[in-house]
């Protein structure tokens, strides 16, 4: 699981310079939907940034791994597709790539679900 933290501090890195860049780059009423772009997928990957963290701290109180295992790589695949998708619209424009995004909010959901299995198997 150390691929998680090595994400989840990518991760939190990225967020948090993007969001800068968004609240300070991207000035004027013109760059209102890039900068709002930005900054919900800055704010989607910050909260998926930390949840990388926690599933790695997870892994030794947790006797079944895989889900754990499944749910970081669910994470992570979400934080490409759903965040990257947004950051690809606002920075090219390419209103196209809005079809990624649902498939990795999907990705995002499935991650924590994958995350509830492992609870479930832990503790009941």
């Amino acid at each position: 699981m150390r691929i998680s933290v090595v994400m989840a501090g990518v991760n939190g890195a990225m967020a948090v310079g993007l969001g800068a860049f968004a609240a300070h780059g991207l000035t004027g009423s013109e760059m209102d939907y890039a900068r709002g772009l930005v900054e919900k997928g800055a704010h989607y990957q910050l909260v998926h940034a930390v949840a990388l963290a926690a599933i790695a701290g997870l892994v030794h109180h947790v006797p079944d791994e895989e889900c754990l295992r499944l749910a970081a790589y669910a994470m992570l695949a979400g934080i490409l597709l759903f965040c990257g998708s947004l950051y690809v619209i606002a920075f090219s424009g390419i209103a196209a790539f809005g079809a990624v995004a649902p498939i990795g909010g999907l990705a995002l959901i499935g991650g924590w679900l994958l995350l509830a299995a492992a609870g479930y198997r832990c503790f009941r």
